[in-house]
């Protein structure tokens, strides 16, 4: 299947347009481009969102409920939110629309000897940009293991667009709500044995001349919630000397259970506790990843990786998203200042993702 106004394939040769993809979908398709280890998959673009909005006949309701929202009321603005959600997920998709997502389905498991599971993230026209962090305001939903599941949450994403924080960031930062739209992404699910996060300078002070990782067992979402504090490292960015290391305690590890179709809370045991979750090798391949996007970005990056247990050791090193760091990107770079000692514990300013187990 090739991709089309409503589909579209990560390797598909397709222009990485915002409004099509939203933010993380035009960073995977630009990743996939520069030959970057991304897992395939395909986005649902913001033309099926619209297409499904105007055939559901919400828009108008959607816009006069937003209509003069005080974002300091709570409680209104969460209502509000729900009358949208509900909406949307209540709302039939129109079978054509439906059709081409199970055929995009079908054809990104043809690639693989037996089928996989997926991950189904948001993708907002809004997100992921140099001056907007719309962190953990869109929804993300982890391996999902059949096409019913994967169209039903592909419109859970959509109806995350209104969430209560995005609608009340969006009126604090007086983003337009004309022209917002949002894209879906469905990608393969990566295996994770160890996964984090990694900036192309230090978030304590925005140092551009370092590197810091944040490495765990299993997948990342659990040092996302805060129930893991992982491993810190900070790399002089240059020689990619370490400088100073931080390990996590890593009690437990998010897995897959084969059985129940789901990632599951694993007990990490003492001695693993004990070492820092990524050799020597797999921290410098790491860093140069993140060196890479930041040369192929031309601005200081914040990356999401994993390592693969499914993949040989030197292979399984995947690039599931880069964005532009918000914080300190911004500004001028200033003389480094020196770096206090680290304290561990993810810089998970910009990963969207709820912690979700699906009904499969």
């Amino acid at each position: 299947m090739r991709s089309t106004e409503f589909v579209q394939f990560f390797d598909g040769g397709i222009e990485p347009r915002l409004d099509q993809l939203g933010g993380k979908g035009a960073s995977l398709v630009t990743m996939t481009t520069a030959g970057m280890p991304v897992p395939p998959g395909f986005i649902v673009t913001t033309a099926q969102f619209d297409a499904f909005m105007h055939a559901a006949g919400i828009a108008e309701k959607i816009e006069q409920l937003l209509a003069d929202l005080d974002p300091e009321d709570i409680a209104h603005v969460d209502r509000v939110s729900a009358d949208i959600r509900d909406s949307i997920c209540s709302c039939p998709v129109p079978d054509d629309l439906r059709a081409e997502t199970i055929g995009a389905y079908e054809a990104l498991q043809a690639r693989f000897s037996s089928p996989v599971p997926v991950a189904v993230r948001s993708s907002a026209t809004a997100e992921d940009l140099p001056d907007a962090s719309f962190a953990g305001q869109q929804d993300t939903y982890l391996w999902l293991t059949d096409v019913g599941a994967v169209t039903e949450h592909i419109r859970k994403c959509w109806a995350s667009l209104y969430t209560s924080r995005a609608i009340i960031y969006r009126l604090r930062n007086n983003i337009p709500a004309e022209g917002l739209s949002m894209a879906v992404v469905v990608q393969k699910m990566v295996n994770s044995l160890v996964s984090g996060v990694a900036m192309t300078l230090d978030p304590t002070n925005g140092d551009r001349s370092k590197i810091t990782i944040d490495s765990s067992y299993g997948v990342g979402e659990l040092v996302v919630s805060g129930l893991v504090t992982p491993d810190n490292i900070l790399l002089d960015k240059v020689t990619l000397a370490l400088i100073t290391e931080h390990l996590g305690d890593k009690h437990i590890e998010l897995i897959p259970d084969a059985s129940a179709g789901a990632l599951i809370e694993h007990e990490v045991e003492p001695a693993r506790r004990a070492v820092r979750s990524l050799t020597d090798d797999q921290l410098l391949a790491v860093a140069q990843m993140a060196k890479r996007a930041e040369k192929h970005y031309r601005s200081p990056q914040d990356i999401e990786w994993a390592l693969d247990a499914d993949l040989p050791e030197g292979e399984n090193l995947l690039l599931l998203q880069s964005r532009p760091e918000t914080v300190h990107s911004s500004k001028p770079a200033t003389k480094p200042v020196p770096t206090p000692p680290a304290t561990g514990g993810y810089s998970f300013g910009s990963i969207t993702s709820a912690l979700l187990k699906p009904t499969t």
